[in-house]
């Protein structure tokens, strides 16, 4: 059992480095539990710029690509310029409306985490001793029996 992922991870890592076939083995959250970290108030105006944001980016991302067929001279900045701007309008506008649309019921952003409270490893029954002799010989101190 590890009470950290990373240390979870630690011991395939050193699993792999002994030749150990880690294509066998899971590691696997106990005691999982959801959390979801608010993080602001989300109106509106701040949808519509989030959307403004992302259609930029995309808009910019199809300027590029379509952009290997112009050259300066036949308008590759007003291309992107044009895509830019669309994609920006676009995603205000399409955020802003899907944001109004919710009446209210979420107005809040956050991200959302899954947590465990320790982690273990498992491995297929015919190379688990195997497994377990090299991370108790080789995992150190960070692992728990």
């Amino acid at each position: 059992m590890f009470d950290e992922y990373a240390a979870a991870q630690r011991a395939v890592d050193t699993l792999s480095d002994h030749g150990f076939p880690v294509g066998r083995v899971a590691i696997v959250g106990i005691g999982l539990r959801y959390v979801e970290q608010v993080a602001r108030r989300m109106t509106t105006g701040r949808a519509a710029l989030a959307g403004a944001a992302r259609g930029t980016m995309i808009g910019l991302i199809f300027a590029l690509l379509f952009g290997i067929f112009f050259t300066v001279e036949q308008g590759f900045l007003a291309l992107v310029v044009y895509s830019v701007g669309l994609g920006a309008a676009f995603g205000a506008i399409i955020r802003a409306v899907d944001h109004a649309a919710t009446g209210g019921r979420r107005d809040f952003a956050s991200t959302a985490h899954m947590l465990a409270e320790r982690y273990e490893l498992q491995v297929d029954s015919e190379a688990a001793e195997r497994a377990a002799a090299i991370i108790r010989d080789r995992a150190g101190p960070s692992s728990q029996d």
